[in-house]
């Protein structure tokens, strides 16, 4: 018999790649016996290791197992419809009983630069899709109206039908009530800065004093300065100047022969480029969009034209209207400056068209309002926004973003000059026929040198939810109202705000993802960062969210008219804070931040969802200089009444203060 030493060395030849491995299985138990001194030790240690390097193994092969067993049941087995969540029943027509303020705060969560770039990418990858974007919702309560029974039909577009019993006589034409809105005195013009007003043009054009070529020339100089600026201030994005020119020295001659066509004759507007503008690119703020010159003027530019307007350009906005911020990053446009501090936003989407005016560059602006992008960068940049009944100013030839949510409105320095414009642009068009059954534009005691027997409503938990700066000063520009004009506040209650915030969202992001679906899968790498993430957002919303949305939009519709039989109108501050700050990566990738977002449009959203007016006039302004509006929403087609309180409101400023940039086109 070979001895064990003369094995333990053949074994350590032939397992010459394992140097130092004795197989002691190979040996019987009398030799094992023998050496049991050196053999037993070693086959201890040899079952422990065996046990030790089989058992990762063996788990690893139970944890695959269970993986699959998970997969097969989650993918075959598991009932992914539905939820679990217990379904909340509202009652038909009767408002949640909770008295309780029903806004949610939103988290603090800011991209930009790199994070805005990762966000971007994983929101449209199935991460994002399945986990990511379903996540956000959730923390954003934008999943709320799925967990609700509402049984209120749903309205898919907010038109009402004006009560023809409540209409003043109609036997007044249009010369007669535009006369009558340019004869209202103006606010007295208070000592230092003031705006340029259409009234100030007029003046200056009917006395001689200067002529519309003459401010053609102001407004083709400022438009260069601008541009050649060390902080291009970026308000309007396309323009020629001979086209200025030639529309200023015919506008020159009409005067001359003391014909102008309306208040609007010679005055220096211009228009938001989602709106068609002949010759002018229509890219909606984008890249790809746009890539000939229009050769149709959209129907409230033709309007203009007929009217005498001088159209000094196009002006900038945020790309596709998806952004409170104004921030476009792309080369055709780029991040237009708040007049008032060049390190803020204007606000957006109109964000051009409020630049512009608090600039000086025109006195009047179009911009649309789908989600308060009229009235945001009015109340950012300090001046006048208004966002009508939905149907009363023609949207055709402006890009069909939403067609629920959008109308189109001026951005004026004045609510006196906000009133002419809207009496112009307003009234029916063949073609757009959301506003076929309008009623005639009227300005119903719009004079009146008090506001007796005007009940005004104020939600005061909905009013408070703002900054300290901006509460204070709305807060005494609304006693202002009842101590010096003798309006009365009626406290209401607005039902079911965090649903409208929600059902809002839906609509506008709904819509606009239809809208552009084609561009989001063949025009994906030229839209803005920000752009991409919102789209994915949208992408998530169900035909289950549309419809809830729209029976919520039905069941607010419903409560305004209720509160709407006790108030004229309802008041609140036009946003819960000041113009945003800008930080430097915002001008390389875009920004997007939740919180500033749903803080910016809190105030907005409730017209938009219903096609209610609204007007912002700036009251004041905050210990940084930026400026403070209060919001005036009305009842369907009564925008009479916003303008009639707007100018009581718009004396309670006791001074102007003038932006860093400003053009001033009469001098």
């Amino acid at each position: 018999m070979t001895p064990i030493s003369s094995r333990c060395r053949s074994r350590k030849s032939a397992g010459a790649e394992n140097p130092g491995r004795i197989d002691w299985g190979d040996y019987s138990v009398r030799e094992l016996r023998t050496h049991r001194d050196l053999a037993v030790p070693a086959l201890l240690a040899h079952r422990w290791r065996s046990a030790f390097f089989c058992l990762p193994c063996a788990a690893m092969e139970l944890a695959w197992l269970l993986l699959l067993l998970v997969v097969f049941y989650v993918a075959f087995l598991y009932r992914f419809t539905g939820a679990w969540t217990k379904a909340v029943v509202r009652e038909k027509g009767k408002a949640d009983c909770s008295l309780q303020y029903g806004l949610k705060d939103m988290p603090a969560i800011r991209l930009s630069g790199l994070s805005l770039k990762v966000m971007a990418h994983l929101s449209n990858t199935i991460f994002g899709q399945l986990i990511l974007i379903p996540l956000i919702m959730r923390i954003t309560n934008l999943t709320l109206l799925r967990h609700l029974v509402i049984p209120e039909d749903p309205v898919f577009i907010p038109i009402v039908v004006p009560d023809g019993n409540s209409e003043p006589p109609r036997d007044r034409t249009s010369d007669s009530i535009l006369n009558e809105v340019l004869q209202l005195s103006m606010t007295e013009e208070r000592l230092g800065f003031n705006f340029n007003t259409i009234s100030d043009f007029l003046e200056g054009y009917k006395s001689g004093k200067i002529t519309p070529t003459q401010v053609a020339t102001n407004v083709i100089s400022a438009l260069e300065d601008a541009d050649e600026a060390v902080i291009p201030l970026r308000a309007i994005v396309q323009y020629e100047g001979h086209l200025i020119m030639k529309m200023a020295e015919a506008s020159t001659a009409r005067y001359q022969a003391n014909e102008p066509l309306s208040p609007l004759d010679g005055i220096p507007v211009c228009l938001k480029e989602e709106i068609k503008v002949v010759p002018f690119h229509h890219r909606v703020g984008t890249l790809f969009l746009g890539e000939e010159r229009e050769t149709e003027d959209a129907t409230i530019t033709r309007k203009l034209r007929e009217s005498g307007a001088i159209i000094i350009g196009v002006s900038n906005m945020h790309e596709l209207g998806l952004g409170v911020t104004g921030c476009n990053v792309n080369r055709f446009h780029g991040v237009p400056r708040n007049p008032y501090n060049l390190r803020c936003f204007t606000g957006g989407s109109s964000s051009g068209s409020g630049a512009a005016v608090a600039s000086g560059l025109c006195p009047l602006a179009i911009g649309s309002d789908g989600g308060g992008s009229i009235r945001i960068p009015a109340a950012f940049c300090g001046v006048v926004g208004l966002k009508v009944t939905f149907g009363r100013i023609s949207t055709i030839g402006s890009y069909p973003l939403s067609y629920s949510t959008v109308s189109l409105g001026p951005i004026c320095t004045s609510v006196k000059d906000a009133a002419i414009s809207y009496a112009i642009l307003a009234g029916p068009d063949p073609d757009y026929p959301y506003g076929l059954q309008q009623p005639p534009v009227n300005f119903h005691n719009i004079g009146s040198p008090d506001l007796k027997n005007i009940k005004i409503g104020i939600d005061w938990k909905f009013f408070k939810d703002c900054d300290t700066e901006v509460l204070d000063v709305c807060q005494e520009a609304v006693q202002y109202l009842k101590k010096g004009f003798g309006a009365t506040l009626v406290d209401v209650h607005i039902p079911e705000l965090e649903e409208i915030r929600v059902s809002h969202t839906v609509c506008i992001l709904s819509e606009i993802q239809q809208a552009l679906h084609l561009d989001f899968n063949t025009q994906y790498n030229k839209m803005n960062l920000d752009t991409r993430a919102t789209l994915a957002l949208a992408s998530n919303f169900s035909v289950l969210d549309y419809i809830q949305a729209n029976r919520q939009r039905s069941r607010t519709m419903q409560f305004l008219k209720e509160i709407f039989n006790d108030v004229q109108c309802i008041i609140t501050p036009a946003i819960a804070c000041t113009a945003l700050h800008s930080e430097p990566s915002d001008f390389v990738t875009g920004c997007s931040d939740f919180q500033s977002m749903f803080r910016t449009v809190r105030y907005m959203q409730l017209a938009n969802l219903t096609g209610i007016p609204s007007l912002v006039v700036p009251v004041g302004y905050s210990s940084s200089r930026l400026p403070i509006s209060l919001q005036i929403m009305g009842k369907w087609w009564d925008e009479a009444i916003l303008f009639r309180v707007g100018m009581k409101v718009e004396q309670f400023r006791t001074e102007t203060k003038k932006p860093q940039i400003y053009y001033d086109l009469l001098q």
